[in-house]
């Protein structure tokens, strides 16, 4: 069997809720499914795991069709927000219930139980209680749970997201263990875990595929609102110049990475960090539309330029709504491509 055979291949549609998406993963990759909420990622992952009945298209696994098979016949591992194990077990008989659910033998699930807890780097917690464990103790052994089955296919739902910073960190690197040597998927609000975690991004919106490609491509030349605003990017539509981009707003910005024939469409890429803003002398000129914090800088909207700038410089510039600026963004900066659809 090919590499692409062990892999999946699905088309999920669900016309109750909007959903009609096709997916491959091959069979070492991770995909991170991304988008803004209810653009269908959950009923994706509801639909791969037989939690929610299709009204058409297909799910095809390593081979199998798993279209009409039901949810504890598929041989898929699913890792959650929340790790919900059971109370009244020791996490060593949390990882083995899976095996044995399946029809493992008591002693086959207890190896299998070992062996996954210690792949995630969990054997000391063996035979502690779920309820003396910590937020990211608790979520390594929920990864060690989906382990223990052997799944074909491992989706990962937000696994980090009720997490704190460093315990995240930790989770990451039992999912990336996980992860290897099997198709999964990963539904994620954090280009961090996107980063460390997926090969690919595949954006949704409204329910369909918008926009895909290797996570390096989609993370530094976003081609969707939503995927630019998920790498902490801003797009700014224009026409492609000999040196850079002409904006919609007017004037022009310098770009050292373009490759857009001048007079085409095109789009340029920016993170608000990099923006200058002047009251005088060179750049764009543009007038201030908002003024908002975010994330410890002051957010300033002006026009179809945005920057984030630091609180003492947005008072020392006064700058409010209204206000005359002018934008400067090195061309070092400013990534020009070709929008969406081209």
């Amino acid at each position: 069997m090919s590499a692409a055979d062990r892999g999946l291949r699905a088309h999920l549609v669900v016309p109750e809720r909007g959903v009609d998406v096709r997916l491959e993963i091959g069979a070492d990759e991770c995909v991170a499914l991304v988008g803004p909420n209810g653009a269908g990622k959950s009923t994706v992952v509801e639909a791969l795991a037989g939690l929610l009945r299709t009204r058409g298209g297909s799910v095809q696994l390593a081979g199998r069709d798993l279209t009409a098979v039901p949810t504890h016949r598929r041989r898929v591992g699913l890792v959650a927000q929340r790790p919900d194990l059971f109370a009244h077990r020791t996490v060593a008989g949390n990882v083995a219930f899976g095996p044995r659910a399946t029809g493992a033998s008591g002693r086959e699930a207890r190896q299998r139980s070992a062996a996954a807890l210690a792949a995630v780097g969990a054997s000391a917690l063996a035979g502690r209680s779920p309820s003396t464990l910590s937020g990211g103790q608790a979520q390594r052994v929920a990864t060690a749970r989906a382990l223990a089955t052997d799944p074909a296919l491992l989706l990962l739902d937000e696994p980090t997201s009720a997490l704190d910073v460093d315990a995240r960190a930790e989770v990451r690197d039992a999912l990336r263990t996980a992860r290897a040597g099997r198709p999964t998927l990963l539904v994620t609000h954090d280009p961090l875990e996107a980063v460390a975690l997926a090969d690919r991004v595949v954006v949704l919106q409204d329910g369909r595929v918008v926009e895909e490609g290797t996570t390096d491509v989609v993370l530094r030349r976003p081609r969707t609102p939503f995927s630019a605003s998920f790498s902490g990017l801003v797009l700014v539509p224009g026409t492609a110049t000999a040196t850079g981009i002409a904006p919609d707003g007017g004037g022009e910005l310098a770009s050292r990475a373009h490759s857009v024939p001048p007079g085409l469409s095109a789009v340029a890429a920016l993170h608000p960090t990099a923006v200058r803003l002047r009251r005088d002398g060179t750049g764009l000129v543009r007038r201030v539309t908002s003024v908002e914090p975010r994330d410890g800088l002051v957010r300033v909207r002006a026009g179809d330029l945005v920057a984030d700038v630091t609180v003492a410089t947005a008072a020392g510039l006064g700058l409010e709504p209204g206000a005359t600026v002018r934008v400067v963004v090195g061309p070092d900066e400013v990534s020009v491509y070709e929008p969406a659809g081209t």
